[in-house]
């Protein structure tokens, strides 16, 4: 299983408590979390199903490569860690 932790800045705004998943990629594990959590899912995905531009994704401590697809491997027993991109001078 893997674990899909979301920051508690974006608990703030939507409703994403942990959870523990099973997944080979970032796509599946991310999937497997919003399931019935469409809300979730719009905030850190757009449309195309690509992670938003104001979204960053870690697993076990690595920034993920591919943003568009997704593919990003994931091991057993991961930590997928999700967040808001802070930007600024």
């Amino acid at each position: 299983m893997v674990r899909v932790v979301f920051t508690p800045a974006l608990q703030r705004h939507i409703a994403c408590p942990p959870a523990e998943v099973a997944g080979a990629t970032v796509r599946e594990a991310l999937e497997a979390a919003f399931a019935g959590n469409a809300r979730a899912r719009a905030y850190v995905l757009d449309d195309q199903a690509g992670l938003r531009r104001h979204m960053v994704v870690f697993v076990n401590g690595t920034r993920i490569c591919d943003r568009v697809h997704l593919s990003d491997r994931v091991p057993e027993n991961a930590e997928i860690y999700v967040l808001q991109a802070l930007s600024g001078g």
